[in-house]
């Protein structure tokens, strides 16, 4: 089926629009997108566009001294060259890369990273090497060729450390099977990658659900005060991120998800009615772009064709 064709929209340059958060001291954000009416790659659907920049997104780098971690490589190469050359700027010499999991809008930008070390647990290993021909032959618009690889590989988790600050990752099956996410115990920070995602979360894996909301419960049990999620508003995530309500919008938007199967009324509900209990308290925050996927995620669920 071709792509939908859809009202033409300024693209920008791939880049141009980043900007760089310090929503901690040691704590680059390097976000892009949440632009009204502006697209960075193509006029018709892509996963650049629609699964990232149109939502805004985030990556991140947690930087000691001139060491940096950095936690996802972002969009495109262009968005992963600026981040490497923001980091230098900062005094880093030495890095390394974390993966959060094997979607595209994660790993586009590893090849800027191709000489250092990068890590992911062994199932986003499996994934990426699934769908390498998919990914580097165009079968995803854009095409990323070519796909690096990680190089150092976990099961379940791995402690690091940066300098002084202890880094743990954790894997947890919310959004995607492998996803990784990273805690700082010291500062009780989580960086969630795409298993917590203001509004909601992006249902990839619709026969998963069941084992995300397991592993929802299991996070709601970890310790830590704040959340950098990959996919957020800006300015939450500039101020210090979310708060641990997060979790339980999420938990909630997916078992009501659920429930969808069952009840048609329900499943025929807009955003703003299905999640009006957490955008009252403020937990998440409303961007209609999330109507579509929402609309999305409920076809998905109630096992309809959304192409």
């Amino acid at each position: 089926m071709q792509a939908k064709k859809r009202a033409k929209s300024p693209l920008t340059q791939l880049g141009s629009t980043m900007r760089v958060l310090r929503p901690y001291p040691n704590v680059f954000a390097f976000y892009d997108g949440r632009i009204e009416g502006q697209r960075a790659y193509s006029e018709d659907r892509n996963w650049l566009d629609d699964g990232a920049y149109v939502l805004g997104i985030a990556t991140y780098a947690i930087v000691e001294g001139k060491e940096a971690l950095v936690y996802d490589t972002h969009i495109s190469l262009p968005h992963a060259r600026l981040i490497r050359e923001a980091l230098i700027a900062a005094g880093v010499e030495k890095f390394r890369v974390v993966m959060s999991h094997w979607h595209t809008d994660h790993v586009a930008g590893n090849e800027v990273f191709a000489d250092c070390e990068i890590i992911a647990n062994s199932l986003t290993e499996k994934a990426l090497r699934e769908h390498r021909t998919e990914y580097e032959d165009g079968g995803r618009d854009p095409a990323i060729k070519p796909l690096v690889m990680p190089t150092r590989l976990f099961e379940k988790d791995l402690m690091l450390k940066i300098g002084d600050t202890v880094v743990e990752l954790r894997q947890a099956d919310i959004h995607s099977h492998d996803g990784t996410v990273m805690l700082l115990p010291q500062s009780k920070l989580l960086f969630a990658g795409d298993t917590l995602e203001d509004a909601i979360t992006y249902v990839a894996e619709p026969e998963r659900l069941e084992a995300h909301l397991a592993d929802l419960e299991r996070m709601s049990g970890w310790v830590f005060d704040r959340i950098l999620p990959n996919h957020g508003a800006a300015e939450v995530i500039e101020a210090g991120g979310y708060d641990r309500r997060l979790v339980d919008a999420t938990r909630r938007y997916v078992e009501k998800l659920m429930r969808c199967r069952a009840q048609p009324g329900l499943a025929q509900q807009d955003l703003k009615t299905f999640t009006g209990e957490d955008l009252a308290s403020g937990a998440i925050r409303y961007f209609s772009p999330y109507e579509a996927v929402h609309r999305r995620n409920v076809e998905a669920v109630a096992g309809r064709s959304h192409a």
